[in-house]
C-alpha cells in the first residue's frame, strides 16, 4: 500500500501522545511447531496443510517514544502486547508488517549501513510477543513508496535521483550497484541477528512465516518490452531471494508484488508481471494487492471476485506456487457484503492465506481502510479464520526455543535403518508433472503395494535431461549430476501396507522434461503407478 505522508504523521502523533495499557502476556503451549514452508501448490506446517487468514499493521514497529531506555521508554511493550491480543482474539493467525525505516524515528537503518540496536530490539519484542499470542509473522524488508524513506533513500546514499521517476535504477546493477550492497548487507544483519529475548537467530525463527523482499516493486517506465516481461525486476528477485535463502534455509521468500497488469484488467504493464517474477525459482508463493474501490480501478463486486481467481489460476496452475491475498480491503461500499463474498471465494477455490489492510490499534489513526478491534466486519474476518484453520487441521504454536528451531529442519539420520518393500508384492511410484515451458513442479507418490509396513526410505532415480533441482518438500531431495535420491523426513518416514507417501520438488530444465523411467524404492524396482 503507498500510505500518504499525512496519514503517517497522524499515526506518529497518535503514538507519542497516547496512554499505554498494559495486559498480560498470552503464553503459547510449548508444542513445537516448526517452520510453515511450500508443499506444491500450497503451505504446509508438521507435515500438514496450513492456511491463514491474516492483517497487515504497517506501523508496529513505531510503538514506543523512539529515544530514552531501550526497554522502558523507546519501545511500548504494554501496546505491542495488546495489539496481539486483539488480533489474535479477532483470529489474526499470520501479520504482514513493515521492518524498514531510514528516518531517525524508529529508524532501523537511519544512515548508510548504521543499524540501530534499540530498533532492531523492538523488533525483537515483536516477533516474541507475536510467537506467544500464536501469531506468525512476514517481515518486509523494503518499500518501494516513499513512507519511511524506502528506496529513496538508498538512491540518496548513491548520489542518485529519487522519486518514481528515477526507482528503476534501484533494481538496476549497472545504474546503482551500491544499492545492491546496501539492500544485502541489511537483509545479512537482519537475518543473522539473536533476539535478545529468544537467544533465537531470526533465520532460525518459527515466528518468522516468511521474508518478503519489498513493499510493491516496480521497474517501470524503462520501455515496453521491460513493462510486459519484467526482465530486469526478475533478475533482481532472483539475486536477492537467492541470496536470503544462502543465509537461510529454513524460510520462504516472496516477492510483494501488488498484482497489476493488462491481462487482469487491473492497473497497467508496470515492468513486474505477476507471472513471470514470481516464476523465480526462488520466490515460494506469488502475491496480489487489489483495491477495488479505487478510482482507477472501479470494480465491481463480481469483477474483484473474477480478477481474484485470475490470480489464483495463475499461481496454482501456471506458476505452481501458493497464493496470498497480500492486502486488499474496500472503501464506500457494504465492507461485510463484499468480505463475505471474497473470503467464501478464497474459501472454495482453495486459496492459501490472505491479510487485510489494514488492523490498526486503538492508539493509532485511520484512514478509509482501517479496522480496529470492535469493527463489525471482523465476524466475517473470524468466520473465514476459523474456516481456514480448521481446513489446516488446527493451528499449532509458535516455538521459539534455539533447539527446536535446529531441529525443525533437521534432515533423517543416515545410519537409520530403513525396511524394503514386501518381496513379491512391492511398491508403486506416481509421478505428476506441473511444467510452465523453462521449469516445473513435481508431486511424487510412493505407495506401498505390500502387507507389511516400509519403515524409512530412499527413492532413487534419474532424470533423462537438463533439469535442475531447487527446492523440495516432504523429503530430503539430492541431486548429483541426473542422479536423484530423495529420502524420508522423520515424520513420514513409515509407509503403512496399503498405503502412500508423497513429496515434492521443483526444478528448472531446458530441452525435454520426461517423466523417468525407472524409481528404486531403498534398492527395490517400483512399478510405475
Amino acid at each position: 500500500m503507498h500510505r500518504s505522508r499525512f496519514a503517517l504523521v497522524v499515526a506518529v502523533c497518535a503514538a507519542l501522545v497516547a496512554a499505554a495499557v498494559a495486559v498480560p502476556l498470552v503464553r503459547a503451549s510449548a508444542a513445537t511447531a516448526g517452520f510453515v514452508s511450500r508443499c506444491g501448490i500450497h503451505f504446509c506446517l508438521g507435515g500438514h496443510p496450513y492456511y491463514f487468514a491474516g492483517a497487515n499493521v504497517y506501523d508496529t514497529f513505531t510503538y514506543g517514544g523512539s529515544y530514552g531506555d531501550t526497554e522502558t521508554q523507546w519501545m511500548d511493550k504494554a501496546r505491542i502486547d495488546n495489539h496481539m491480543a486483539e488480533m489474535a482474539a479477532d483470529g489474526v493467525t499470520v501479520l504482514r508488517t513493515w521492518m524498514f525505516d531510514h528516518e531517525q524515528w524508529h529508524g532501523f537503518e537511519p544512515s548508510k549501513g548504521v543499524y540501530s540496536e534499540q530498533q532492531f530490539a523492538e523488533f525483537d519484542y515483536i516477533l516474541h510477543s507475536a510467537a506467544q499470542h500464536n501469531i506468525r509473522v512476514i517481515p518486509v524488508l523494503e518499500n518501494y513508496w516513499e513512507a519511511y524513506g524506502g528506496i529513496d533513500t538508498r538512491l540518496s546514499w548513491e548520489g542518485l535521483g529519487t522519486g518514481q521517476a528515477n526507482r528503476w535504477r534501484f533494481f538496476n546493477e549497472s545504474a546503482c550497484p551500491g544499492c545492491f550492497t546496501q539492500y544485502k548487507n541489511y537483509v545479512s544483519y537482519a537475518l543473522n541477528r539473536t533476539n535478545h529475548y529468544t537467544g533465537v537467530k531470526y533465520k532460525d525463527d518459527p515466528a518468522v512465516f516468511a521474508w518478503e523482499l519489498m513493499n510493491e516493486p516496480r521497474y517501470e517506465g524503462q520501455g515496453t518490452a521491460e513493462n510486459v516481461n519484467g526482465t530486469t525486476l526478475r533478475k533482481w528477485v532472483d539475486t536477492m531471494a537467492a541470496y536470503i535463502k544462502g543465509i537461510d534455509g529454513n524460510h520462504m521468500v516472496d516477492a510483494g508484488l501488488e498484482g497489476h497488469g493488462t491481462k487482469y484488467g487491473f492497473g497497467g504493464d508496470e515492468g513486474n508481471p505477476f507471472v513471470a517474477i514470481q516464476q523465480s525459482p526462488y520466490i515460494d508463493f506469488t502475491s496480489a494487492h487489489p483495491y477495488p474501490n479505487e478510482g482507477w480501478a472501479n470494480l465491481t463486486l463480481a469483477q474483484t471476485v473474477t480478477l481474484v481467481d485470475a490470480w489464483l489460476a495463475d499461481s496454482h496452475d501456471v506458476v505452481g506456487k501458493p497464493f496470498f491475498l497480500g492486502e486488499f480491503n474496500t472503501m464506500g461500499v457494504d465492507r461485510g457484503t463484499w468480505w463475505t463474498a471474497i473470503y467464501n471465494d478464497l474459501q472454495t477455490r482453495d486459496a492459501d492465506g490472505s491479510a487485510f489492510w489494514w488492523f490498526p490499534d486503538a492508539q493509532a489513526g485511520g484512514d478509509n481502510y482501517s479496522v480496529k478491534h470492535g469493527a463489525p466486519e471482523l465476524s466475517v474476518f473470524k468466520a473465514h479464520s476459523a474456516a481456514m484453520v480448521a481446513k489446516s487441521g488446527g493451528n499449532p504454536p509458535v516455538s521459539t526455543s534455539p533447539s527446536a528451531s535446529r531441529s525443525a529442519s533437521a534432515s533423517p539420520s543416515a545410519s537409520r535403518s530403513v525396511s524394503p518393500p514386501p518381496a513379491g508384492t512391492g511398491c508403486k511410484v506416481g509421478y505428476t508433472l506441473n511444467d510452465w515451458g523453462s521449469g516445473f513442479t513435481a508431486t511424487v507418490t510412493i505407495t506401498n503395494a505390500g502387507t507389511t509396513p516400509i519403515t524409512g526410505w530412499t527413492l532413487k532415480w534419474a532424470f533423462a535431461g537438463n533439469q535442475t533441482l531447487s527446492n523440495a518438500w516432504n523429503a530430503t531431495v539430492t541431486q548429483s549430476g541426473t542422479a536423484m535420491t530423495a529420502t524420508n523426513m522423520p515424520y513420514n518416514a513409515t509407509i503403512p501396507a496399503g498405503g502412500n507417501t508423497q513429496f515434492g520438488f521443483q526444478a528448472a530444465y531446458t530441452g525435454t522434461n520426461a517423466v523417468p523411467a525407472r524409481f528404486t524404492l531403498n534398492g527395490t524396482a517400483c512399478a510405475k503407478a
